[in-house]
């Protein structure tokens, strides 16, 4: 196995060189990717309706083909999972990658083609771990098995045909070469598997038994699954259990709030920790410095970028911008067209460059997550933020959390109310609101003059939950697992107040 990690190794280091070409010309590669695309998407039904074949540049591109939400793109999707073909892509399409997103329980299936899943997907997996080996020469990641905390997917059946819907990472993990699938751990039948209760059991049961020297996961059910294994095997920390443990490839929800606790049960100096940010609909970046978690922007995976600065998000008809025009430290909502048919497609994500030079990003919310019910505009970025500053001062660990506005009643001010599970609750909650507020202040202009005097925003509302309350409503809402998450910021109290009368009830 050690020859076998040296070899692996050496072969990720390859890859460096592609993407150093990107990094030194990334107009060019975008340029190439945008004329790829048109031409391969010129023969679809969609193709045909905005006219590809004529379309010779990006500004043609903008000003011919609308920015769309999966609302607008689902009737083309709907056709797709029944079996039609060559719609929005020229391929066949037979897996969805099924999404609840972070404000609607309704689920998105996002179509997910060859070309996505080897020059995307697969690219930026190979990529993750070749910016890991070049920031770690000594690694021996590839002597032992990699943990993967993955989803699972549905069969159907149409004309005969088989089509798949399911998790991204259950998707991923099926299509893995059969060398990958051997670097990895646990086997197929547990990692595909639904009921996640049981998963829970049986990976912890099988993955104790081998040496895990990586973790790839979503922070909130890698830290269920590591619980779990220090459960079954008595231990009093994951580095007894699995002594070469280097790294944890995290995604899907900030990690400040769990920092903490992954260091705690992780007490091992040599542990790293590296953010990706891999979607349903792409794999869009990756850290790639050692000491910093922006997201270089990976600009050769088949996709194309714009960008709306989210002060023109609801416009008629919002500004768009291309790479060449972003500024630094500006809030913009990302728009992708890709090698799987979504094209001018709004994800629901929202970024900020960190840096030009190369292209770093942070990601800073949802368009869709965030609560402005009194004109504070408070992004999931500024309550990521203050509430890591209060953990801080209050020496504790958030588990989860969700937030919700408590609108003006007669001559009461509004406020925010904030439902946190603590993985070891403050000694005075008090304080620890006055502590986040003050730091939300520090962050956020409009939520600092909202809350003058108390006048239209009165302090934020803690709420303590009970150990387990977010994975209740999960189970639920069926949403245990994969990409499932609990919404953070909300403009409207339905998840709140669901939360509430389930407690209460």
């Amino acid at each position: 196995m050690a020859i076998f990690n040296t070899l692996v190794s050496w072969l990720m280091i390859k890859r460096i060189h592609q993407i150093e070409l990107f990094i030194k010309y990334p107009h060019d590669v975008q340029d190439e990717w945008f004329e790829r695309l048109i031409s391969e998407g010129k023969n679809t039904e969609w193709g045909k309706k905005y006219d590809y074949k004529s379309i010779t540049n990006t500004h043609q591109y903008g000003e011919r083909v609308p920015i769309s939400t999966y609302e607008d793109l689902k009737p083309y999707i709907d056709r797709l999972r029944q079996g039609e073909q060559n719609i929005l892509w020229p391929e066949e399409i037979k897996w969805f990658a099924k999404s609840s997103g972070t404000t609607s329980s309704k689920s998105k299936f996002i179509p997910v083609s060859n070309s996505s899943l080897d020059e995307c997907h697969f690219k930026g997996g190979k990529d993750m771990l070749s910016l890991y080996v070049r920031n770690n020469p000594e690694t021996m990641i590839f002597d032992g098995k990699g943990l993967v905390m993955g989803g699972s997917h549905n069969i159907s059946e149409v004309s005969n045909e088989s089509y798949y819907d399911g998790d991204l990472s259950a998707i991923i993990i099926q299509n893995l070469p059969f060398w990958a699938q051997f670097l990895k751990t646990p086997n197929l039948s547990i990692a595909l598997m639904d009921e996640w209760e049981e998963k829970i059991e049986l990976m912890a049961r099988e993955t104790m038994q081998h040496d895990v020297t990586n973790i790839s996961g979503v922070p909130s059910w890698t830290m269920v699954l590591i619980k779990k294994v220090l459960e079954l095997t008595g231990k009093d920390n994951l580095t007894e259990v699995w002594p070469n443990l280097e790294v944890f490839f995290h995604g899907g929800v900030n990690f400040d709030p769990y920092r903490e606790q992954f260091k705690h049960l992780i007490p091992s100096s040599k542990m790293n920790y590296m953010e990706t940010y891999n979607a349903s609909e792409g794999f869009f970046g990756i850290q790639d410095m050692k000491n910093s978690s922006d997201l270089l922007l990976m600009l050769d995976y088949g996709i194309f970028y714009e960008f709306i600065p989210v002060e023109h998000l609801n416009d008629a008809h919002p500004k768009v911008v291309q790479l060449d025009q972003v500024l630094l430290n500006h809030n913009y909502a990302l728009v992708i067209s890709t090698n799987a048919g979504l094209w001018r497609y709004l994800i629901g994500d929202t970024v900020k460059f960190t840096s030009l030079n190369p292209f770093r990003i942070k990601i800073t919310g949802r368009t869709k997550n965030f609560i402005n019910a009194f004109g504070e505009e408070l992004i999931v970025d500024n309550a990521e933020k203050a509430l890591a500053v209060a953990c801080s001062k209050c020496q504790v660990n958030i588990v989860d959390y969700t937030a919700a506005p408590l609108y003006l009643s007669g001559k009461e001010s509004g406020a925010h109310e904030w439902l946190i599970e603590f993985e070891n609750p403050p000694v005075n909650i008090d304080y620890f609101a006055e502590t986040f507020d003050n730091a939300l202040k520090s962050l956020n202009s409009d939520y600092e003059a909202k809350r003058y005097h108390n006048m239209i925003l009165r302090p934020p509302i803690i709420r303590t939950m009970e150990p387990g309350t977010f994975y209740k409503w999960l189970k639920i809402n069926g949403k245990l697992g994969g990409q499932h998450k609990v919404p953070r910021l909300s403009n409207n109290r339905e998840i709140v107040d669901q939360i509430l009368s389930g407690i209460n009830s």
